[in-house]
Formats: C-alpha cells, sequence, structure tokens
C-alpha cells in the first residue's frame, strides 16, 4: 500500500502576497512560478465558468523519485475562483502540473564536458610558455613575465566561474521572478496564506493496534466490575449498529474517521495511490492531454483547509469562501508524468512544461454524478 503524506498547517506568512520559491508548499498567497509569470497561458489562470482571474489554493512542490521515473523540479498548482456563483461549480477549478523538461539533465552533463576539456588547455598552454622561456638565451623581461603570470590567472579564474554559476542558478533563479509576479499580481485575488510541512500517516493497522491497546488495558481495569463489562459490550453492540445502519453512507463514514485521526490535514498525498472519497462516486477524470496516457491520483485537498481560510480571511473573501460547498478536491495527473509530447518549439516557456491536469470534485449535497471533472481537455 502506498504510504500517504499529509499537509498539516506551519506558521502564517507575515504578508500574504509574499515571495518565495517553487520548493516552498502553501496554502494560498500568490504563486511561486519557477519561469516568468508572462510564460503560463493566461487562459490556464482565467475560470472557465465565468472568465475571472483565479486564486492560489494550493502549491505542492511534488518530485517523483521511483525505479522507473525521477523528476527532482515538479510543482502542483491548485486554482479556484472566489465569485459568488463559481464555488461549487467544477470548471472554476484549475491543476496545472510544471516540472523541468529533460533536456535539463544533458546540458548539466554538457557543461561538466565542457570544464575538463578546457583544463587541459590550461595545463599545456604553461607548460609551453615554461618551455619558451628556458629556450630564451636572453635576459628576462620581469614586465613581460608579470603580464603573463596575469593573464595566466585570469584565464584558470574564468575556465571556473561557469561551472560555479551553473550550480547557483537553480537556487537563485525564482526569486527575481517572484518579486516581479509580487508588483505585476497586485489586483489578482489573493487568499491567506500560510506555510505547510508534511508528515506520514499512520496506517490503519497502526491504528487498530492503538485502539486495541487502549481497550485491553481498559478491559484489565474494568475486569472485576461485570456491569461495567455489561457496558462496554452495549457500547461496541450500538456501535456496530451505528456503522452497519442502513442510512449511514459508508463510504462518508470512512473519510469522517480518517479525517477525525489527523483533523488539520489540509491535503493528502499519494503518487500513484488512493484517493480518500467522501462519496461514492470518484467521476473519471480522463486522459493525459499531452501524451493520450492514463491519468492516476495524487493529492486531494480537504475540509481543514477551508476552515483555517476562513478564519483569516477578511469579511468580503469570507462570504466568497462560504460557497466553497467541496468536501475534498481531487487532483489526477499523468501516470507517467510525461514531458516528452511537450511542443516546446511552439511554446515560450523556456526548459519547463506547463500543462493542466484533471481536478475532481466532491461536494458536500449528494446528488447523482456529484463528482465531476474540472479539466478543459
Amino acid at each position: 500500500m502506498a504510504k500517504v503524506l499529509l499537509g498539516m498547517p506551519g506558521p502564517w506568512a507575515d504578508d500574504f502576497r509574499e515571495s518565495s520559491d517553487h520548493y516552498t508548499t502553501k496554502i494560498g498567497g500568490l504563486p511561486d512560478w519557477p519561469l516568468p509569470k508572462e510564460s503560463v497561458p493566461p487562459n490556464l489562470l482565467q475560470c472557465s465558468a465565468c472568465g475571472s482571474k483565479l486564486c492560489l489554493v494550493a502549491q505542492v512542490y511534488a518530485p517523483v523519485s521511483s525505479e522507473n521515473l525521477r523528476v527532482e523540479e515538479r510543482v502542483l498548482f491548485v486554482f479556484g475562483c472566489l465569485m459568488a456563483n463559481c464555488g461549487s461549480t467544477p470548471l472554476s477549478w484549475r491543476a496545472l502540473r510544471l516540472q523541468k523538461l529533460d533536456d535539463v539533465v544533458q546540458s548539466n552533463t554538457t557543461s561538466q564536458e565542457v570544464v575538463s576539456m578546457t583544463s587541459p588547455s590550461v595545463s599545456v598552454s604553461n607548460k609551453s610558455w615554461w618551455e619558451d622561456l628556458d629556450d630564451e638565451d636572453g635576459d628576462i623581461d620581469l614586465e613581460e613575465l608579470g603580464k603573463a603570470l596575469n593573464s595566466a590567472a585570469s584565464f584558470a579564474s574564468h575556465t571556473k566561474k561557469p561551472h560555479v554559476n551553473e550550480r547557483s542558478k537553480p537556487v537563485a533563479k525564482p526569486l527575481p521572478s517572484s518579486q516581479l509576479e509580487k508588483v505585476v499580481d497586485a489586483n489578482t485575488p489573493v487568499l491567506p496564506c500560510f506555510y505547510l510541512y508534511t508528515q506520514e500517516e499512520a496506517s490503519s493497522k497502526d491504528n487498530l493496534t492503538s485502539m486495541c491497546s487502549n481497550y485491553s488495558s481498559l478491559s484489565i481495569k474494568n475486569n472485576s466490575n461485570d456491569e461495567d463489562d455489561a457496558q462496554s459490550e452495549t457500547w461496541a453492540e450500538e456501535a456496530y449498529e451505528y456503522d452497519k445502519a442502513l442510512t449511514a453512507d459508508r463510504t462518508y463514514l470512512k473519510f469522517k474517521k480518517r479525517l477525525d485521526v489527523n483533523p488539520e490535514q489540509c491535503f493528502r498525498y499519494s503518487y500513484g495511490g488512493n484517493p480518500l472519497l467522501a462519496t461514492q462516486a470518484e467521476g473519471d477524470p480522463g486522459r493525459c492531454t499531452l501524451c493520450g496516457g492514463s491519468r492516476h491520483y495524487e493529492m486531494q485537498l480537504m475540509p481543514p483547509l477551508l476552515y483555517f481560510l476562513q478564519g483569516a480571511a477578511d469579511d468580503c473573501q469570507r462570504r466568497s469562501l462560504e460557497n466553497w460547498n467541496w468536501m475534498t478536491l481531487m487532483v489526477y495527473t499523468c501516470s507517467q508524468s510525461c514531458s516528452q509530447h511537450f511542443d516546446q518549439g511552439n511554446s515560450n516557456t523556456g526548459k519547463w512544461l506547463v500543462t493542466e491536469e484533471a481536478i475532481l470534485v466532491q461536494l458536500e449535497k449528494s446528488f447523482p454524478g456529484v463528482a465531476e471533472n474540472s479539466y478543459s481537455s
């Protein structure tokens, strides 16, 4: 069974519009694009229902590391619409996957080859210079010697600098872009921003062991009291009958029980795992629009996220957030996390892939077909 990571609330941002980098996982605020914002197609940041600008709901740094696939530079963005009539409309939600294209790895290899090829040339040139110096019978010109040494030192310095700069680019590059966004996105709706940390969810077996341990200690304490034993049996029967009641939605009960174990979880992440459904109607995420392959579950947003946002939002935003009556938003992505079918020649995203993935929305009220897809083919 695939492990599940829970996104738990951390500190609030000092400024809801403050910039960070794309390695940051957070709720709300402004997206920390790893590329200039102008490179992101504008239609991907607009509500498909009303055309309004979408606000960032979640940013999750999501590298993939498996036997068959390894993608380190990879981020998921979830956007939603704050307009009054769009809260429960599946078309008002978007999920974007951004990842660095494969040719970046080749460029790193090339840079290393360039450095290894340039280094011998320095030693060869130095050797020939000293040999030429030894062959001269005349007096040594100290001024010319000084110039030659300075030239050699300068050349050696320049051969090392490109390699150092290439290593520093991934860390330093996002920050100027994020600072630019802060000015450009001044009129974009921004939700209250807080940062997240992840923790692994305990398995159901661990939860069962803990429950059995608690029950065992309770039974030992009350072993001599027949009346208490009878009450325990009655309680167990009532709980069993409640769980088996014909009117109970077992899917929702399972959802609520898992939520109650970690009541502050804002998202659940399990690449290729199984979603925690709130209703039986899961919906169809469709196929990848780039490669045509199947999509699989990757993450979902959970109700506590809404509670935290409503507590920090202003009056206007709070009324809008009240229209978000979903129980969970599930994000499905390409099972191969593909990039090879992306037409880089017709895109201005540089060495980054920007593609829309699927969101399935499960609402509070139970209607036929309540889980619908929210992506554009």
